[in-house]
C-alpha cells in the first residue's frame, strides 16, 4: 500500500491535491488517479493539505489519520467582527485568582497549539508545564539574581529602567517575575529546528490567543526568558535541557482582573513596494 489511497467512487481528478502537495510529489500521470511520483515518498512532510484540500473526501493519508481529521463545520466560523474584537482583547494578565490551573485544560491548551504551523512541518516543539507553587518561587528568585547583575551596568538601567524598581517590589514580597501565576507552560524546540525560536514563539501565541476561551489569562514571560537565554542555573531550574536553544515561557491562570475596552495601538508603519 502506498503513502496516499484514492478513493475511486469519491475521487473527481479535479487535481486540487497535486496543486496544494508543498512538496509537488503529487501527479495525475495521464488523467489518471492521483499518485505520490514514483520514488519520492520520503519527500512527503505529512502537512496533510491534500487531505484538506479534497472536497470529496476521496484521499487517504497512511500517516495522517482521518478519525483525526475532522470535516471543517461552517456553522463554527467566526465573522470578521467577531475576529477582530476577539484578536484586539487579547490582553497581558499579571494579576492572577489564587486557584490552580486543571490539568484537563492545560491539556486541552496543548492540543489546540500542536496545530501551530512550524518550518518545514517538523512539529518539534515540546512542552514543559510547571504548577509546583515552591518550584515557581524558587525560579522567580533566580530570575531575580539574575537582574542583579544585569542592573550593575548603566546602560541596561537606560534601556530598561524598570527593571530597578522590578527588584525593589520582589524584595518587599512582591512576585515580580511570575506575577503569582499558579503555572508556567514552556514551550521548547531542540537545535537542529532550524525554525525552533520561530515555531516556539507561533505555538505559544495559539496557546495564548486559546486560553481567554476556558477562561484562563497568560502572560508571556520576558524577564524568565532573560534569564534562561543567559543564566544556565535559571534554564535548569525550569527544566530546559541541554540542546534545547528556543524556548519561551508563559504564566497561566485564572485572572483577577477583567478588561471592557481595546485601547488604541499606535499606527501601523506600512511600505508598500
Amino acid at each position: 500500500m502506498g503513502l496516499i489511497t484514492i478513493d475511486e467512487d469519491r475521487c473527481r481528478k479535479d487535481g486540487f491535491c497535486a496543486r496544494e502537495c508543498p512538496a509537488a510529489i503529487i501527479e495525475l500521470p495521464g488523467g489518471g488517479w492521483p499518485r505520490i511520483k514514483p520514488g519520492q515518498e520520503e519527500g512527503c512532510m505529512d502537512c496533510g493539505h491534500c487531505v484538506a484540500v479534497c472536497p470529496h473526501d476521496a484521499l487517504r493519508h497512511e500517516r495522517i489519520p482521518q478519525v483525526g481529521s475532522p470535516a471543517l463545520r461552517d456553522d463554527l466560523r467566526i465573522g470578521e467582527a467577531q475576529a477582530a474584537q476577539f484578536l484586539r482583547a487579547r490582553r497581558s494578565i499579571r494579576h492572577f485568582a489564587a486557584r490552580p490551573v486543571e490539568k484537563g485544560k492545560i491539556l486541552k491548551l496543548i492540543e489546540t497549539a500542536r496545530y501551530a504551523p512550524t518550518g518545514g512541518n517538523r512539529q518539534e516543539v515540546e512542552w514543559l508545564v510547571i504548577d509546583d507553587g515552591p518550584r515557581l518561587r524558587e525560579i522567580g528568585a533566580l530570575t531575580v539574581a539574575w537582574l542583579r547583575k544585569v542592573v550593575e551596568d548603566p546602560r541596561a538601567v537606560a534601556a530598561a529602567p524598570y527593571l530597578v524598581p522590578t527588584i525593589a517590589a520582589w524584595d518587599a514580597g512582591e512576585d515580580t517575575v511570575l506575577r503569582g501565576a499558579p503555572a508556567l507552560v514552556v514551550a521548547m524546540a531542540p537545535a537542529e529546528g532550524t525554525s525552533g525560536s520561530v515555531d516556539v514563539a507561533i505555538a505559544q501565541t495559539y496557546l495564548d490567543l486559546y486560553a481567554p476561551v476556558l477562561g484562563l489569562g497568560t502572560c508571556w514571560a520576558g524577564l524568565l526568558q532573560g534569564a534562561m537565554a543567559n543564566a544556565p542555573e535559571t534554564r535548569a531550574a525550569v527544566g530546559i535541557p541541554e540542546g534545547y536553544p528556543h524556548h519561551f515561557a508563559l504564566m497561566l491562570g485564572y485572572p483577577d482582573v477583567r478588561f471592557f475596552r481595546t485601547p488604541e495601538r499606535k499606527a501601523p508603519r506600512i511600505t508598500f513596494t
